[in-house]
């Protein structure tokens, strides 16, 4: 659990970084300058570790460098404000895959939860994603940013954490019964 705080933390940061430095300084250019920055350190850290790097972290510092160039040329927000739509799209895209979140869970829960059970909680996660990318980007597109960076700092990071904690919840109860029912 503490893993998937550190990741859903580490694929915002760039964003919230970009939300607390215009926030406080009003300078779109500083903002996404800082946004940038934090892309190159955090893929530097992963090479400075020997970690491999994902394509989804590629994209993601592509975007970033992408957008925040954008956003400084242009001054206009809304380039930053759509980076997550990008990212929620794509990472829902992947997580359409059959089976994808297997390889994430221990072994207990391979052996005792259904694979339809785990399937259809990979698909939900799909499902989820892509439904926060459109309010995103209606929201990025519609709205002030004050309101975009309310919804991204603690509606979307708020929703993904009650969904891994309902999702564990579900998980656990199930486990427990399967292993009770084991033992009997």
């Amino acid at each position: 659990m503490k893993q998937a705080f550190r990741q859903v933390l580490s694929d915002s940061l760039s964003a919230i970084l970009f939300l607390v430095v215009y926030a406080v300084t009003g300078s779109l250019f500083a903002a996404a300058g800082i946004a940038v920055a934090v892309g190159l350190v955090q893929l530097a850290r992963l090479r400075l570790t020997r970690r491999g790097i994902e394509p989804m972290q590629w994209m993601s510092l592509g975007l970033v460098i992408v957008l925040g160039s954008a956003t400084m040329l242009t001054q206009n927000p809304r380039f930053m404000m759509i980076k997550p739509t990008i990212v929620h799209f794509s990472v829902a895209t992947v997580m359409l895959r059959r089976g994808w979140m297997i390889r994430y869970l221990p072994e207990i829960v391979l052996r005792n939860l259904p694979e339809p059970t785990i399937v259809a909680a990979g698909y939900a996660w799909a499902g989820l994603l892509a439904a926060l990318g459109l309010a995103n980007l209606f929201i990025a597109l519609r709205f002030d940013f004050t309101t975009w960076a309310w919804f991204i700092s603690v509606g979307s990071v708020g929703t993904k954490l009650a969904a891994f904690g309902l999702q564990y919840g579900v998980f656990r109860t199930i486990l427990r019964q399967r292993i009770a029912q084991a033992a009997m």
